[in-house]
C-alpha cells in the first residue's frame, strides 16, 4: 500500500453469523486508476465494497477512504456508489430522478443534472420514465446519479451483470473516460475478460486477496497469457499451500 492510495484497508475482518467473510485483509486502491475487483460470486466482493462505502458492520480493522474513516459524513458527496440493482425510481423520469438526488446531495441542479445525463449517453431519454427504459439504460441512469457532484471515488458493484456484450463495451469505454479525467474507480466483476480493461486488479477468493497488481504483471508472475489463466494458477497455488 502507498501513502497516496485513495483507499487503505488494514486487517479488515467481517463476520456474519458463524462465518468469517473477510478474515483480516490488507489492501490499498491506487488513486486515479481503474481497479478491477474480480472473483467468483460469493467470494466477498460486495462485502469489501460495503466496507469501503461505510455501510458494513466490521468486527476489526481500519478502512480509510480519501483520508477519512469509512462512513464519515464528509465522504457522502465524495463517493459515487452504484449497487448491483438499479437505484433509481421507476415512476420518475431520468431527469426527475437526478434532480431528486441532486437535492439530497446538495449539488447544483442546473449544472450537474444535464452534465450527468449527457455523460452516460441518456440525453435523448432525459424525459423518459425510468420504468420504461431497457436494463442497460436503467444501469446508465443509476450511474448518472452516482456521478452527481463529480465524486473523486466511484465504486461500481458488478455494473455489467445481465447486459449484452455491446452495452458492456460501451460502459467500459465510459469508465476509461472517467479514469482519464482523474476519477479513482473500483469496479467489481466475476467476468474475467473485463479484467483486461483495468489498470490494476484485485483477485479475490473465499474472502482473501490472492493478488493485487497490474494485469500484465499478474500474467508474467504466473507464466500465463490471460488474467483468467493467471487467476486459476493462483487458485491452484493457494490450494497447494493450504494442503
Amino acid at each position: 500500500m502507498l501513502k497516496n492510495d485513495a483507499v487503505t484497508i488494514e486487517d479488515l475482518t467481517v463476520v456474519r453469523g458463524s462465518r468469517t467473510v473477510l478474515p483480516g485483509i490488507d489492501v490499498g486502491l491506487r488513486s486515479g486508476v481503474i481497479t478491477g475487483l474480480l472473483g467468483p460470486s460469493g467470494c466477498g466482493k460486495s462485502t469489501l465494497i460495503r466496507s469501503i462505502v461505510g455501510v458494513q458492520r466490521v468486527k476489526a480493522g481500519t478502512v480509510r477512504v480519501l483520508g477519512e474513516d469509512a462512513g464519515s459524513k464528509s465522504l457522502r458527496d465524495r463517493i459515487g456508489y452504484v449497487t448491483q440493482e438499479p437505484s433509481v425510481y421507476d415512476n420518475l423520469t431520468v431527469a426527475e430522478n437526478l434532480t431528486f438526488f441532486a437535492r439530497v446531495l446538495g449539488v447544483s441542479i442546473s449544472d450537474e443534472v444535464d452534465a450527468a445525463i449527457e455523460s452516460v449517453g441518456l440525453a435523448s431519454h432525459r424525459d423518459a420514465l425510468v420504468g420504461n427504459l431497457s436494463g442497460g439504460q436503467r444501469s446508465r441512469a443509476s450511474l448518472a446519479v452516482a456521478l452527481l457532484g463529480q465524486p473523486p471515488l466511484l465504486i461500481l458493484d458488478e455494473p455489467t451483470v445481465g447486459l449484452d456484450p455491446v452495452l458492456r463495451v460501451e460502459l467500459w469505454d465510459m469508465f476509461a473516460e472517467f479514469a482519464h479525467s482523474g476519477t479513482t474507480m473500483l469496479v467489481s466483476s466475476h467476468v474475467m475478460d473485463e479484467a483486461e480493461r483495468c489498470d490494476r486488479l484485485l483477485l479475490m477468493r473465499e474472502g482473501r486477496i490472492l493478488a493485487s497488481d497490474t494485469p500484465q504483471a499478474l500474467c508474467e508472475s504466473t507464466g500465463t497469457t490471460s488474467v483468467e489463466d493467471a487467476f486459476l494458477a493462483l487458485v491452484r497455488g493457494d490450494e497447494g499451500a493450504v494442503r
